[in-house]
């Protein structure tokens, strides 16, 4: 099988390229060599204003299979993933059973070839049940095929265990995916800590419950030599923790989530339980801090934190409502605002990056490498209706909000996947 997608602006940080050029598909493989050939028996993309990238990749989606599919499953969490553009998705753990042995992470891998979408990679617990007492196996779990660990959805709080756990990580060279948020200073909050949580009557979120856990994790990875992701970074102070650990050689990445760097806790005019999320929407000060990190290399990805629910669950009133909101078919548009990006810099944060971070060979266009591409129309403009996701959940607070940017195809292995009508 062989596709030709001609005409294209091929942007791909891992070689550097930001040119016009053919890409030739040839049997799943990039293949700039035959581009000479006959073109008679070729499949042909018109990709003319388009751009053409390595497939994105989301480090941080919940898809809620098993046990949770009222919500989402893999099937529709999949759907969704490629109608953003994303080829490659890392799934939490935070399922009902949590994912926190072999079992459960080999479950996802056969799904996801089952279902023949985006390429899901499961990340496992690092506490059995996900209950913070006792360590999951983990050494098992990355023989089956887990990605990292983590206990999103919350944070170990156990300092120890967290510790021990990293101590595996670092052995087994195992990813340690952070949710940075301490509950005794949450104390209920629901939103973030200030100016507007106060005029809606909101008990708050302090800063401090975020930059807390970032800063003993990243003590952690210092003395153990684990490589440490901090999830959905959202405070100045947090920003500047991770930028002063690097500067040191800590082995530290970050991520920042599109919700959190267009929104500030100001655009929560009524309470409104789909601006409700973990962690909450900061300060207008932490979101300049946020985009900041995002030009300067102190954060190195864009994710999601997808995070579906059903519509009854939101509906229950922002102090009662479940936390969360679904992001993948939205954040390429939300990503294309942060014009202070250059187009390279945005894919690198959401392709090569990520994929060099989780040491997976993807994110490439370079030769020889399976056509996994996103092609994007840049000037597209289209109105937000979650009535059109593929996702099951419509919780978002971008409904009606006009983006600009549009996924036309995904390609992953050089099948289209998807595409735009």
């Amino acid at each position: 099988m062989k596709t030709l997608i001609k005409g294209g602006r091929v942007i791909c940080p891992a070689t550097n390229t930001d040119e016009v050029r053919d890409i030739l598909v040839v049997d799943g493989k990039i293949n700039y060599s035959g581009l000479s050939t006959n073109t008679d028996d070729l499949d042909i993309i018109d990709a003319t204003g388009m751009w053409v990238v390595p497939g994105l990749i989301d480090m941080h989606v919940h898809f809620r299979q098993p046990g949770q599919e009222h919500k989402e499953d893999l099937a529709s969490g999949a759907a969704s993933a490629v109608a953003g553009g994303f080829t490659t998705v890392c799934t939490m753990p935070n399922t009902s059973p949590p994912i926190d042995n072999a079992d459960l992470i080999k479950f996802t891998h056969d799904k996801s070839r089952e279902i023949g979408l985006a390429n899901i990679l499961p990340i496992g617990a690092i506490t059995r049940g996900m209950k913070g007492e006792e360590l999951t196996d983990i050494k098992t779990m990355k023989e089956a095929g887990a990605i990292g660990i983590t206990e999103d959805g919350m944070t170990v709080r156990n300092a120890f265990l967290q510790l021990k756990a990293m101590e595996q990580a670092s052995e087994l060279d195992l990813l340690t995916f952070s949710h940075c948020e301490d509950m005794n200073l949450v104390n209920g909050g629901a939103m973030h800590l200030g100016v507007a949580s106060e005029r809606l009557g909101l008990p708050g979120i302090h800063a401090l419950a975020e930059e807390v856990i970032i800063a003993r994790d990243i003590l952690i990875a210092e003395h153990t030599g684990a490589k440490l992701h901090i999830c959905h970074i959202t405070t100045a102070g947090g920003v500047q923790l991770v930028r002063e650990a690097k500067a040191r050689g800590v082995r530290v990445t970050a991520e920042v989530c599109p919700h959190h760097f267009i929104l500030s806790d100001e655009d929560i005019k009524t309470a409104d339980p789909n601006f409700k999320m973990n962690p909450p929407l900061r300060s207008f000060t932490d979101v300049e801090a946020m985009k900041a990190g995002l030009k300067d290399g102190t954060i190195d990805v864009i994710a999601t934190d997808h995070a579906p629910h059903h519509v009854d669950e939101k509906a229950k009133g922002f102090l009662t409502a479940p936390f969360g909101i679904v992001g993948l078919e939205t954040a390429l548009g939300l990503s294309m605002e942060l014009t202070h990006l250059t187009p390279m810099e945005l894919i690198t944060k959401l392709s090569y990056n990520p994929a060099r971070i989780l040491g997976i060979d993807k994110g490439t266009l370079a030769e020889g490498k399976t056509a996994d591409i996103t092609i994007i129309n840049p000037e597209a403009q289209w109105m937000v209706d979650p009535d059109k996701f593929e996702s099951k959940a419509r919780n978002t607070p971008f409904v009606g909000r006009k983006l600009k940017g549009q996924v036309i195809y995904t390609l992953i292995g050089g099948r289209i996947v998807y595409k735009q009508d």
